[in-house]
């Protein structure tokens, strides 16, 4: 019987660290009362805090890679300079004296969060094996999966115990740990040895690589037309107690871990399947809670068949992408890009049409329709590996 490769202590280390870059960035959330109070904006305000660091994220990550490509920085060097400048910014905002310093360090912890990230997923890649490839992935973007569960409710209890400038100072803690630890654990890699930006930039031209982005972004930006707004639809619409809402987003949350695992599993040896059956899936989970009514049983089922699916799809993303492209700095920063694009144009229409008066769960069939044109995006890809596998 064949030993199963044993992924290496580092890959570990990039899980934390993208855990610590996502309850940074959602853990507003969880303190939007207290934030307004401290800078006395509106709660809208307060939701722009989220909205700029994924700003950041989506315009600012590829161009801060394309300069350190530029200049050849390696990417170990490049990652420990970027969470520098992240335990920076996470300072900056921790002890932000008006709302326009917290807005704009933010930002600037949205740039260098994407750059880490991509940066995370292609040093992982280059740790491992191919054939290991999506398990290792999944292990790294568990953190990202954690975070939710474990990192927001965490900075929502330092908030109310001892302030929200206390969860900011402990972002901080845990972002100079990371820098640490990537500066002494990371292999260190010969310079030059990573391929230069003309030759990284010749990748973009392939179809295959586009279409895995279109895929990918569609897929989040189905799950979060609904996602972002499943507290009303769950209290006002289904019903929920809102007591219960915190445990059962828990619950979502396992879900995604359950899913991340699974996939995680699969995706390197079934990419194209997992995608298919996933996104199946997530239609399905939507249209279903779509027309549960007040129906609480079937709703929270349907709310945990979508934690199941849609986030959790992440490991067959990333192995899809790095089969249409070697997995270098600038190819997984455009995706991690694209993901979050995908998530701000999601949670847009998903508002809009409330806004517009079609009611609570109306979000829910935007993101099933986005879901339908995201498996539609993967009818050509599995035509041509038909084809492919007819001609041998």
């Amino acid at each position: 019987m064949t030993k199963q490769y044993s992924l290496p202590a580092t890959v570990y280390l990039l899980s934390f660290t993208i855990f610590s870059l996502v309850t940074a960035e959602f853990m507003v959330a969880g303190m939007m009362p207290a934030l307004a109070d401290a800078f006395s904006v509106s709660i809208a305000q307060v939701g722009n805090l989220i909205a700029f660091y994924a700003l950041g994220m989506a315009l600012g990550g590829p161009p801060v890679i394309m300069l350190l490509l530029v200049r050849r920085v390696s990417n170990k060097h490049a990652l420990v300079g970027l969470l520098v400048l992240y335990v920076v910014a996470a300072a900056l905002a921790a002890a932000a004296p008006t709302y326009s310093v917290m807005l704009i360090a933010r930002c600037l912890m949205g740039i260098s969060s994407a750059a880490c990230i991509g940066l995370c997923l292609t040093i992982c890649a280059a740790l491992v094996p191919i054939d290991a490839r999506g398990r290792a992935i999944s292990v790294v973007l568990a953190g990202l999966m954690l975070a939710p569960v474990a990192g927001v409710p965490l900075m929502a209890w330092l908030e109310q115990h001892f302030g929200w400038r206390a969860s900011g100072w402990l972002i901080v803690a845990m972002a100079s740990l990371c820098t640490l630890l990537a500066a002494t654990r990371i292999p260190r890699v010969e310079p030059g040895s990573e391929p230069a930006l003309r030759q990284q930039w010749a990748t973009l031209n392939r179809r295959s690589l586009w279409a895995a982005y279109l895929t990918s972004g569609l897929i989040i930006g189905a799950t979060f037309a609904a996602f972002s707004y499943c507290a009303p639809i769950l209290i006002d619409a289904a019903g929920l107690q809102p007591r219960h809402l915190a445990p059962l987003l828990a619950l979502y949350g396992i879900a995604n871990l359950l899913g991340n695992y699974v996939v995680g599993r699969v995706a390197d040896r079934y990419t194209m399947p997992s995608l298919g059956w996933g996104l199946a899936m997530l239609v399905v989970s939507l249209s279903g809670f779509a027309l549960a009514g007040d129906r609480l049983w079937l709703n929270i089922g349907f709310f945990i068949m979508l934690g199941l699916t849609g986030v959790a799809l992440n490991p067959a993303m990333v192995a899809r992408v790095m089969k249409a492209a070697e997995p270098t700095a600038l190819v997984n920063i455009l995706h991690t890009s694209v993901i979050t694009g995908g998530l701000a144009v999601g949670s847009w229409a998903g508002g809009a049409v409330i806004e517009t008066g079609y009611g609570l769960r109306a979000p829910l069939w935007v993101g099933a329709g986005i879901a339908f044109v995201g498996l539609l995006s993967l009818w050509r890809p599995f035509a041509v590996r038909r084809e492919a596998e007819v001609c041998v």
